[in-house]
């Protein structure tokens, strides 16, 4: 399963199943998960942990130093869960001391083309990353974020879970969980309805949902005082209640 043309470094851990195609490079410090296929022309550097049946295209940088001019050499690591998807041409970096030590993504991601994910970032589950995204450090993706093609995203930032943002979007504070933003910047425009209906909500969690935006997004009220008019949709739907919860421990502030 390893083509003689790669170079694997005698102390690199690749479990039952791993394919390593022609060309690629796996230094010390990588352990790779059963079932995961390396296709050509890949550099994988650690310390590094990439799980199960994982599938990563030609051409990708995987676990190299992260972009930072502070970062002098220290142990820091890049994480890696189980059934991802990467595509050609992405570079996931390694964390910093400064922050997590760590850049972490979760299990089932889809990660096109062109994608950078960089240093003490952290990707849920179940996300979408199209052609041409780009994390800037310290970021939070979280599970079944989709990201359009080309999108930008500031450092510090969290993507809510099940948001939508369109492509060219550029980001620079927060995007509550369940909403679709697009624009440079980035602007709120609706609930991602289509995508919470394919992933099961109810009507009537998606109707409380949609009042808990106009309350937000549409009654001109401050983030404050909207979130007081909230109360009684909080105790009743536990997906207000993340809505609410994301917003009140915003530290960049959210798109509005």
């Amino acid at each position: 399963m390893i083509d003689q043309r790669a170079i694997v470094d005698p102390k690199a851990e690749l479990a039952d199943g791993v394919s390593v195609g022609p060309y690629s490079v796996i230094g010390p410090d990588v352990q790779i998960g059963a079932d995961t296929w390396i296709g050509p022309h890949v550099v994988i550097n650690g310390p590094c942990r990439i799980g199960r049946e994982n599938r990563i295209f030609q051409f990708n940088s995987i676990g190299e130093a992260p972009q930072d001019k502070k970062y002098q050499g220290e142990p820091t690591r890049l994480e890696i869960g189980d059934r991802n998807v990467i595509r050609e041409y992405c570079t996931l970096n390694r964390g910093t001391t400064q922050d997590l030590g760590y850049t972490r993504i979760g299990n089932d991601n889809w990660i096109m083309a062109y994608v950078h994910i960089a240093h003490d970032c952290v990707v849920g589950d179940n996300t979408i990353f199209a052609n041409n995204t780009n994390l800037a450090g310290h970021v939070c993706i979280e599970d079944y974020a989709i990201l359009g093609g080309a999108c930008l995203i500031h450092q510090f930032c969290t993507i809510g879970a099940h948001s939508f943002l369109g492509m060219g979007s550029a980001v620079a504070k927060d995007v509550p969980p369940y909403l679709m933003v697009s624009g440079q910047p980035a602007q709120p425009h609706g609930l991602n309805v289509e995508g919470l209906r394919r992933r099961g909500f109810s009507p009537e969690a998606i109707k409380a949902l949609r009042q808990a935006y106009k309350i937000v997004y549409r009654s001109g009220l401050t983030v404050a005082k909207a979130m007081a008019q909230m109360e009684s949709l909080k105790g009743e739907f536990e997906e207000v209640a993340r809505l609410a919860e994301f917003i009140a421990g915003s530290e960049r502030g959210i798109v509005r």
